[in-house]
């Protein structure tokens, strides 16, 4: 054991200390910083979004982080469009987007800077109801309605894509005519879910649109 009185220090020994010391010293100033950095870092960030939501200009100042949903229900009250899962399992948040479905709980608003966006508000009214929504009416294709108005977008954008010849897991045939067959309807829809279970009234109003029975 060395003899604190006859203790000869190195070099190396004395950089360690002096570091050492150093580093104590500047240990509630670099707490301060790192202090500071994570509160900047929980500060939310606005950009400005312009999009066509419905035939309508509209431009928003958003926090960046505000997903499309919450950005047409909270800020422009276009409440037709529901909170479901608010994980994109459920649809009931679905709207069309320059002419494609997709769940608005999974996209942030500054996403879509110049889009155009349908939500069910825009598809049609009371008073002039679109031939989707007067197909749901007439063949009970809902219930509570809480899923209805992302079942009838999607419905929409499922006989468009089939138009436009978009194959499914269920197409056959990837070079013949495309047919809104209940099989092609049901694959395709099958992101939407009604809890209440009006499945069948769903895909006979659907294919009444599409020029069929089901």
């Amino acid at each position: 054991m060395t003899d604190p009185q006859h203790w000869d220090p190195s070099r190396r020994d004395l950089m360690v200390s002096v570091a050492a010391a150093a580093v104590l010293a500047a240990a509630p100033e670099l707490a301060k910083a790192g202090a500071g950095l994570a509160s900047e870092s929980r500060m939310p960030t606005y950009a400005p979004v312009a999009f066509t939501v419905n035939g309508e200009a509209r431009q928003l100042e958003v926090d960046t982080r505000t997903t499309l949903l919450d950005a047409l229900r909270e800020r422009l009250h276009l409440t037709g469009t529901k909170k479901g899962c608010d994980h994109g399992q459920c649809g009931a948040c679905t709207v069309i987007v320059d002419g494609h479905r997709i769940n608005s709980c999974l996209t942030l608003a500054v996403m879509h800077e110049g889009s155009e966006v349908t939500t069910i508000e825009g598809l049609g009214d009371p008073d002039n109801l679109h031939p989707m929504q007067a197909a749901f009416v007439k063949h009970d294709g809902y219930q509570c309605g809480y899923c209805t108005p992302g079942q009838i977008c999607s419905a929409v954008a499922t006989l468009a894509e089939i138009k436009a010849g978009v194959p499914s897991h269920v197409t056959e045939d990837l070079f013949g005519e495309m047919l809104p067959t209940d099989a092609e309807i049901r694959e395709r829809m099958s992101g939407n879910i009604c809890r209440c279970g009006a499945y069948s009234n769903i895909v006979e109003a659907i294919a009444e649109v599409a020029g069929r029975r089901a």
